[in-house]
C-alpha cells in the first residue's frame, strides 16, 4: 500500500486532527522558503507561514482535492491570500492565531539568519535593489512615497504634484514592472 499523500492527510485531519501535522511537516519548508522571499523578512515569513497553517487547519473541511498537486495549490491559494493582506495592511494579521491559542515564535539572531539563508534573502535584496534602480524615477520615488514611506495616495499625490488617481497609477504600474523582472529572475522564482 502507498504511503499517504498530504492530500490524504490532509483530509483525514478532518476525523483525526494529530493528521494535520503530517500535511504540515510536508510543506512547511517550502512555503516558509517562499514567504520569507516574497516579504524579505525572515521574522514576516515565519508569522505569514504560521498563520497560513492555521487558515488551512482551520478551512481543512473545505479542501476538495484529491492529488498532491491540488493540496499544494490549496494551501499556496492561502498563503497568497495571507501574504496580500499583508501587504494590504501593512502587518499581519494574527486573528487565526489567537483563535487556536498559538503564540507568535520568537525568533531568535540564528535562527533568523538561518531562515535568511534558506530564502537566499540577500541574493533576493540584491536583485529588488537592481530592479529598483531601472525603474523610471517618477515610478520609484511614488513607489517610495507610497511602500517604503506607507504614505497615503492623497499625500504621495501631493508631494509629486499630481492627482491621486496618477498617483495610484505610477505605484501600480512599478510594482507591476518589478513584479515582472524579479519573475524573470531565477533567485526569486516562486517555489510553488
Amino acid at each position: 500500500m502507498n504511503p499517504p499523500t498530504p492530500a490524504d492527510q490532509l483530509k483525514r485531519s478532518v476525523r483525526q486532527p494529530e493528521a494535520f501535522g503530517d500535511f504540515f511537516d510536508a510543506y512547511f519548508d517550502d512555503l516558509l522558503r517562499y514567504l520569507t522571499r516574497r516579504t524579505c523578512d525572515a521574522e514576516a515569513g515565519l508569522d505569514l507561514t504560521a498563520e497560513s497553517f492555521a487558515q488551512a487547519y482551520l478551512s481543512r473541511r473545505h479542501f476538495r482535492g484529491s492529488t498532491e498537486g491540488e493540496a499544494a495549490a490549496w494551501l499556496y491559494r492561502i498563503a497568497k491570500r495571507q501574504l496580500a493582506r499583508y501587504f494590504k495592511k501593512g502587518a499581519a494579521e494574527q486573528r487565526a492565531l489567537r483563535r487556536l491559542g498559538l503564540e507568535r515564535p520568537e525568533l531568535d539572531l540564528e535562527t533568523e539568519r538561518q531562515l535568511e539563508r534558506l530564502a537566499s534573502l540577500d541574493e533576493v535584496r540584491t536583485a529588488l535593489s537592481a530592479e529598483l534602480n531601472e525603474l523610471s524615477p517618477a515610478r520609484r520615488e511614488a513607489l517610495q512615497l507610497r511602500v517604503i514611506d506607507e504614505l497615503p495616495y492623497r499625500e504621495v499625490a501631493r508631494r509629486l504634484e499630481i492627482s491621486e488617481a496618477a498617483a495610484r497609477a505610477r505605484v501600480s504600474r512599478a510594482l507591476r514592472e518589478l513584479a515582472v523582472a524579479l519573475n524573470q529572475n531565477p533567485i526569486t522564482e516562486e517555489v510553488t
